[in-house]
């Protein structure tokens, strides 16, 4: 009796152990629903999604486009005002197939869009990621990308967001394919044909170093003037540095916010300055006119702003077609 007593007591004891694991397990672990993923973002803050979002926003045009080279354009709730600009932008097409857009919405304009998941670069207000988190909308924030490895890492990361890695890795893919048909014609340039020019933009601070544009330049084999006199991105051009710069191209704006903006009165008063008579590029006429949304571009068709560069300097060798927009997002 004794031996079958204590068979059946531990076998007792062994059912209630059993029961107080499922049930401490039940109550204390993460309520993790299947298909439910975590993603860390730049700041290395762990955002957990329970699904792939299908309501999508991002607060800048570089981040729609990265968007949009991996999802149809219904899966983003919003675009910048920009994105359908043809001065401005590479996915005009994309662009008017999404009807509402946006310039700098405040947190409840966010909110009244119902997004379930909001991407937002790190150079913006800051506080605008916390008040977007206080409000309980998933928000993965990238970098303000300065180089185009940046601008990979920031396509790895919105890829790890919308629940597609493996159409960020094709997106890069594409990318290093292109940069590479370019730098096979770049080795050809002898190093004393290599141009020298300078960024006229109407952000009189940017194309320093320390900015995509000059890692543009890097890859386009030119010598970006502002970088080399020393000026950091952030910094101000002046007329007597770009005087001293002399470069052999000025790659001149086209921005005109959708023909709002008179960029023509513009151009015609700096060029015709006669501080600036005596630069190069200007008794020459080595003015480029440059397709705008491929040099200003922080999505994976920065690559695009690499070969509008060269196009500046080298002429025809780099001619491509407007709105070229590297995309798998037709891809299931």
């Amino acid at each position: 009796m004794s031996g079958k007593f204590l068979n059946n007591f531990c076998l007792l004891s062994l059912m209630l152990l059993v029961t107080l694991v499922c049930g401490c397990s039940r109550e204390s672990g993460p309520n993790i629903q299947a298909g439910a993923y975590e993603v860390i973002d730049d700041q290395g803050t762990r955002v957990m999604l329970a699904h792939k979002p299908t309501r999508i926003l991002t607060l800048a045009m570089g981040l729609d486009s990265i968007v949009l080279g991996m999802l149809p354009e219904d899966r983003l709730i919003a675009v910048n005002a920009l994105a359908d600009d043809p001065a401005s932008s590479n996915i005009v097409t994309k662009a008017q197939k999404i009807q509402r857009k946006i310039k700098n919405p405040s947190a409840e304009e966010v909110l009244a869009l119902k997004p379930d998941l909001v991407f937002v670069y790190n150079w913006g207000k800051a506080e605008i990621v916390d008040n977007l988190r206080e409000l309980g909308i998933k928000t993965i924030v990238v970098k303000g990308p300065k180089s185009i490895n940046d601008v990979k890492d920031n396509i790895k990361t919105i890829a790890g967001g919308i629940g597609e890695a493996a159409k960020g890795t094709q997106l890069i893919a594409m990318m290093d394919t292109k940069l590479s048909e370019i730098k096979t014609k770049i080795d050809n340039i002898k190093p004393e044909e290599r141009k020298k020019i300078v960024l006229i933009s109407l952000m009189t601070s940017y194309g320093g170093k320390g900015c995509t544009f000059d890692d543009i330049c890097q890859y386009a084999g030119v010598i970006n003037g502002v970088s080399a006199v020393g000026l950091h991105n952030g910094q101000q051009l002046t007329k007597e540095m770009l005087v001293a710069i002399n470069p052999d191209i000025l790659i001149m704006p086209v921005y005109n916010d959708h023909n709002t903006f008179d960029i023509n009165k513009y151009n015609r008063e700096f060029l015709e300055d006669p501080a600036l008579q005596t630069l190069t590029a200007v008794k020459e006429k080595q003015l480029f006119y440059p397709q705008e949304g491929y040099i200003y571009n922080s999505s994976q068709d920065i690559v695009f702003g690499v070969q509008e560069v060269a196009r500046a300097a080298y002429g025809e060798l780099f001619k491509q077609p407007e709105n070229c927009h590297i995309s798998v997002a037709e891809i299931n």
